[in-house]
């Protein structure tokens, strides 16, 4: 969103730190949404309060410098003062996401990273609740008498729901999550199939993308929701947004249930974490 500088008048985002004309102190500057942690401390709480499972399974390492191979993090350089938010990648290299003194904007990078692994996380937990109450109740049906001239008909039918839900959990890893995006200085949205980039005149509009975008999609995704320190308009806002269904949507909030299980700490062969690439 453009903002008004209150010394020179020129109109800037309102994520800007300083206005770029005259350099004077943005006092309009917008962060985050209202109600997402801006200190590491803070981040420490919220992660508690969601029920989130202890540090070492999630992989999200807050106020670590942690050196293992596979986990994010985000500490304080106590020589620097920096705030420095980090990747381990599987071979052990680190890739920074942030390093600098803007404690508010390091947490925010996190954060908004912690939340998209809670959906990830979800989703997986989501498609093996569905897989094992299929087979429960064919378990269940294959025992009765009468079922048992169907027995061939159900071990296809099993067959092809197998192939459907792995299928469609293999085309979830190769295309891009819907949501934000940001690169090349400009912010996209993808969903369905289909980009959108936003233009400070005319707005969200249909987009083709870049190749850099499109093959690396997952080192610029931002987050599945708006922020006003994105400087855009909000892409629920347009004619483009289609409203995802209740199955796909509800089950994906920030609060996680303590009973269910985080595949990316529980086990690397199964979990949906890219750990090969930057962010």
């Amino acid at each position: 969103m453009k903002v008004k500088c209150e010394y020179c008048g020129s109109y800037i985002s309102d994520t800007e730190e300083k206005c770029p004309n005259c350099g004077a102190v943005n006092e309009h500057l917008q962060r985050k949404a209202i109600g997402t942690p801006t200190t590491i401390a803070e981040l420490k709480q919220w992660y508690k309060e969601h029920n989130l499972p202890i540090q070492d399974i999630t992989r999200f390492f807050i106020g670590v410098d942690y050196k293992e191979p596979k986990a994010f993090g985000i500490y304080q350089d106590k020589s620097t003062g920096n705030f420095i938010v980090y990747k381990n990648k599987s071979d052990g290299t680190r890739s920074i996401r942030y390093e600098g003194k803007d404690e508010a904007y390091a947490v925010n990078e996190i954060y908004l990273k912690l939340k998209e692994e809670i959906i990830k996380q979800k989703r997986n937990n989501l498609n093996k609740t569905v897989v094992r109450s299929y087979v429960e109740n064919v378990n269940y049906n294959s025992k009765r008498p009468y079922k048992h001239n169907m027995s061939g008909c159900l071990i296809a039918f099993i067959f092809f729901f197998f192939i459907l839900i792995f299928a469609t959990m293999f085309v979830s890893k190769f295309t891009p999550n819907r949501g934000y995006y940001y690169y090349g200085n400009s912010y996209y949205y993808y969903q369905s199939g289909t980009w959108y980039e936003y233009d400070d005149y005319d707005g969200w509009y249909k987009s083709s993308a870049p190749d850099g975008l499109k093959d690396n999609y997952s080192d610029y995704y931002e987050s599945n929701s708006y922020y006003s320190s994105y400087g855009v308009d909000d892409f629920s806002d347009t004619s483009y947004y289609e409203a995802p269904s209740s199955s796909s949507s509800s089950s994906y909030d920030s609060d996680w249930d303590s009973s269910s299980s985080w595949d990316s700490g529980s086990s690397w062969d199964s979990g949906s974490t890219d750990w090969d690439s930057d962010w």
